[in-house]
């Protein structure tokens, strides 16, 4: 299992993201189809990035599954984040408290 604060890259694209919330499903995360790898590590030869993954990722947004996972994304890139085949969402702004 990956934990808080492990910073992960795209073997197909330049998506580098860190977890900013651990959770076992992410396990399987992947950026343009093809499994993350932690930064540093060799990527595999012969990946390409999935067509139907090549949406991107935005820099400085937090993506989130319905397990509570998140991951924050420090370098974009033209894949999109996935737990196996499903796609993360977009973490939305919180709302701010009134201040009357």
């Amino acid at each position: 299992m990956v934990t808080s604060g492990t910073r992960l890259r795209s073997q197909v694209c330049d998506t580098e993201v860190i977890v900013v919330r651990p959770a076992d499903s992410l396990d399987d995360l992947r950026a343009g189809g093809a499994p993350m790898v932690p930064l540093g590590t060799a990527v595999a030869t012969g990946l390409t990035l999935d067509a139907d993954f090549a949406d991107g990722s935005v820099l400085g947004k937090r993506y989130v599954d319905e397990s509570g996972a998140e991951v924050l994304v420090t370098k974009p890139g033209a894949g999109a984040l996935s737990i196996g085949t499903v796609r993360l969402a977009l973490k939305g702004a919180q709302p701010l408290p009134a201040s009357d």
